[in-house]
Formats: structure tokens, C-alpha cells, sequence
């Protein structure tokens, strides 16, 4: 008699290795020259039908994938775009293979015909954060400046070994178009930022919260609200209204973000209203989305220039952030063994 139980086990074991792909991944690229992570999320992975969305390079922006292909606990989707930095020709094909590995996600990324744009990657699951904006969360103590309008102490180069390009002149914080990122020496949690900036025309810059949830900076006066312009969560979140002052004017900037939920307010005008962040954007150079991160200036695309940048911590007389930090560093651990469920239940228990 034939018996059909080793096809059946091999095949249910399939299934299961396709099913793990899904979900949303943080992604941290191996030897990446610009200190750069992705993102991933995947859909429908084992039910014939697997689609996503990413964010890495080259690009940025958040790109749907309607090309993915999964075959036996693999995953492989295709871009056919400029992966030479600063050059927009020729477009070549970038093939992105992934599968799961003891509870991680471990690819590469391979170019046809420029061998210096292969990557290696590994990710893990985007952790659960439970914290939202409510009523609860205040100040926690006065406004700190994050410039102090003197030099350029409590900041730092994102990309080491890169010249800098930053300098403080009369009071403001500035930079040549091209330059490095910055980031903050100190890292946050939930916050109220607040950064008055001036771009020349054309110009193009960003704030990255905790290091990796950009509020675009970008001159777009006049112009319909979009997802890349001036005070939206980059390629994520679009502004209710282009609420931009013309080139060249003092601009300000309050941004609320508690959790994964962000408030911004440009010029006085709300734009964006305690909306959720999906994951992380194109300025993320800190994929640990369940851990304080820094603030991050960008200066490698135009310039601009500051004249304030302050923070002010928040706390939750309900729920201290120090726990809730504590808790969603656990369930980023456990996200990878079977734990994970249990302990998310038994935190909603917690957190009532």
C-alpha cells in the first residue's frame, strides 16, 4: 500500500515556511556604506497570493511589490531601477531573494551587470508597540535644546569616515547640499519636538524621529499636499494641507510622537493628526523600533539651515514609559521564539 504521509509532511512543512514570511520586518543591511536599514512587509505568503510593500534601496520611497514570487520558504521580488548612487542611468534589475532562519529574515540583494551593489541582509519582526497618544501622556520636564546655537556639541556624523559638512555661523546650524546626516548623541522615546528651519528653493531636507520615521523637510510652496512634501511622514502619512511657507522664510516645526502614533504641526497648522506609523521610512539608520533612538537632521540631499531644535520628554502618570520600553523590548526578543503570543496576551493583561 502506497502511504502519501512523507508528501503530506513535506508539504504542510512548506506551507508553513511560506506562511512565516509574512508579517513586517525591520531590516538591518550588512556592510551598508550609507548606514541605511530597510523594511519589509509581506502578505498572503503561503495562500497563493503573496504581496508587500518596501522601503530600502535604492529609492527609498515606500514601494508596493506586486512581483512576489514564493517557492518552498523562499521569497523573491524585483525592482528594475538606477542602483548606481547619484546616477540615474542605466536602470538595471535588483533581485531581492529572502527566507526565514531561526526566527529571522536572511537575503540578499543581487544587481545584473554591477556586481558592487550586491547586499547581504538580515531582519527581524517589527515589534509590537501598544502605547497611543491618549490624555495620559505629559511633559515629563522643560524643553531641552538640542542645538544650543554655539557649536555643534551633542551631535554627531551618521556615516562615519564621511566629511561632515555641517558648521554653526551666527547663531544657525548649517550645512553644504551633499553632506552628512546628523544625529542626536542622546536617544529618545515618546517626545514633543519642536524645529524652526529656512531651505533655499528647491531644497530638500528631513527630521528623523528616533532615528527612523522621517518628517520630510522640502520646498513645495503652493503646490497640492503629497506624501513627499513638507511636513509628511516620507512616502507614509500625507498632510491634510500644504500648510509650506514660501523658500527662504522661517518655517517651524512641533512634532508629537508617542508610541508609533505621530502629530505634526507646521506653521501652526495641524497636517497630521495622531495618525500610526506603518514602519520605518528612507532616513532610518536604527532598525530597534522597540528601543529609544536619536533624532536625526538630514543634510545628504540640500541645504538648510536651523535656529532651534528642542525636545521635551513625555511620561504617562498611568503607565510609566520606562515599563512600556521594557515590555515592547520583550516582545521584540520573543517575536522570534514561540513566546510571542502568549507574552502579548499577558501584556494587554498588564496594560488593562
Amino acid at each position: 500500500m502506497l502511504s502519501f504521509a512523507p508528501v503530506l509532511f513535506l508539504a504542510g512543512a512548506a506551507l508553513a515556511a511560506d506562511q512565516d514570511l509574512n508579517g513586517r520586518w525591520d531590516i538591518k543591511v550588512l556592510n551598508e556604506p550609507r548606514s541605511r536599514v530597510w523594511w519589509l512587509e509581506v502578505e498572503g505568503a503561503g495562500a497563493g497570493k503573496a504581496k508587500g510593500n518596501f522601503v530600502g534601496a535604492p529609492g527609498g520611497q515606500l514601494d508596493p511589490v506586486t512581483d512576489m514570487k514564493i517557492k518552498d520558504g523562499t521569497l523573491e521580488f524585483r525592482f528594475q531601477r538606477s542602483y548606481e548612487r547619484g546616477k540615474p542611468e542605466p536602470l538595471r534589475t535588483g533581485i531581492y531573494r529572502a527566507k526565514v532562519e531561526n526566527g529571522k529574515l536572511v537575503g540578499s540583494l543581487e544587481v545584473e551587470g554591477y556586481p558592487q551593489g550586491a547586499r547581504k541582509f538580515e531582519g527581524v519582526r517589527a515589534p509590537v508597540i501598544n502605547e497611543k497618544d491618549d490624555a495620559g501622556w505629559k511633559p515629563s520636564g522643560k524643553p531641552m535644546d538640542l542645538f544650543n546655537g554655539k557649536d555643534m556639541k551633542g551631535w554627531k556624523a551618521m556615516v562615519p569616515g564621511q566629511d561632515l559638512g555641517w558648521w554653526v555661523k551666527d547663531g544657525l546650524l548649517t550645512n553644504k547640499a551633499g553632506a552628512n546626516n546628523l544625529v542626536s548623541e542622546e536617544k529618545f522615546w515618546n517626545f514633543e519636538l519642536h524645529v524652526e528651519y529656512k531651505l533655499g528653493k528647491g531644497s530638500n531636507s528631513g527630521i528623523g524621529l528616533r532615528g527612523r520615521y522621517e518628517v520630510q523637510i522640502f520646498d513645495d510652496f503652493g503646490q497640492p499636499a503629497d506624501s513627499h512634501g513638507n511636513g509628511a511622514l516620507y512616502s507614509r502619512i500625507k498632510p491634510s494641507v500644504n500648510a509650506s511657507k514660501p523658500a527662504d522664510e522661517w518655517q517651524t516645526f512641533d512634532i508629537r510622537l508617542v508610541g508609533r502614533t505621530v502629530t505634526v504641526v507646521l506653521n501652526g497648522q495641524k497636517i497630521i493628526d495622531k495618525a500610526e506609523i506603518a514602519g520605518l521610512t528612507a532616513i532610518a539608520n536604527d532598525c530597534d523600533e522597540a528601543l529609544p533612538g536619536h533624532i536625526t537632521i538630514q543634510g545628504d540631499h540640500g541645504a538648510v539651515e536651523f535656529r532651534k531644535v528642542s525636545i521635551t520628554q513625555l511620561a504617562n502618570s498611568a503607565k510609566t514609559s520606562e515599563l512600556s520600553r521594557q515590555v515592547v523590548f520583550r516582545t521584540n526578543l520573543m517575536s522570534q521564539t514561540g513566546e510571542y503570543h502568549r507574552f502579548c496576551r499577558a501584556y494587554e493583561q498588564l496594560a488593562g
